[in-house]
């Protein structure tokens, strides 16, 4: 081995060494970390198995029974489909309004289950070590403790919403004093960043523009 490799080598060996595997960005935890912040599509997955399962079954229902010449066990199929084709005709505006509402409901019901992500109110924390889930109520909770501090106000006068994207801190100043929003702001910027949650939300001030009477 030549002098430049060996080099080349202690490098990439250093490297590594100094890019430590962070919450959320180590692939064996990647799906133990996805479980824990999103929300699991089991349930509605089963509901939908079952509904196409029932379906089936009583379509195949009725054709045995039409096959042995039965009387239909609830409705004919070919009734039901000239029925279908046949409306609104037969049937009470209200009685289809309600049935197109429920059904509608229904569609939309697995169509946002497919299509939205599904994020829980959680965070990953970055840490070398371990991987850190934690609920938005507990940063927001913390990021209140810090704006409180930085505003001089009681635990009343503050309230701290976290999303995934965006913090939004709610500050109501004591009557005869001026809270500064920038001083609020850098306060509640430097514990996120201690925390470093991913993805790292934006921080965002409110001071109401009247106070409250000091205790």
């Amino acid at each position: 081995m030549t002098q430049d490799q060996e080099t080349q080598q202690v490098n990439a060996v250093t490297s590594n060494a100094g890019s430590s595997p962070v919450a959320g960005e180590d692939p064996s935890m990647s799906r133990i970390l996805r479980r824990e912040t999103h929300s699991s599509r089991a349930g509605a997955s089963v509901i939908a198995a079952v509904l196409v399962i029932v379906l089936c079954a009583y379509a195949l229902l009725e054709a045995g029974v039409r096959a042995i010449g039965q009387p239909p066990w609830i409705i004919d199929p070919t009734t039901a489909a000239e029925r279908i084709i046949a409306l609104p005709e037969g049937i009470s505006p209200l009685l289809l309004g309600a049935s197109g509402a429920v059904i509608a409901m229904v569609g939309l019901f697995f169509l946002l289950h497919a299509v939205l992500p599904g994020r829980r109110a959680r965070h990953l924390l970055r840490d070398p070590r371990t991987a850190v889930v934690v609920d938005d109520e507990v940063l927001a909770s913390a990021l209140a403790r810090r704006a409180r501090t930085a505003a001089n106000v009681t635990q009343e006068q503050v309230m701290v919403v976290v999303s995934r994207q965006l913090v939004v801190v709610n500050v109501r100043p004591t009557s005869g004093s001026r809270v500064s929003e920038e001083s609020v702001l850098a306060a509640v910027q430097a514990e996120l960043e201690d925390m470093s949650p991913v993805p790292m939300p934006a921080v965002r001030i409110n001071v109401a523009s009247s106070g409250v009477i000091g205790a």
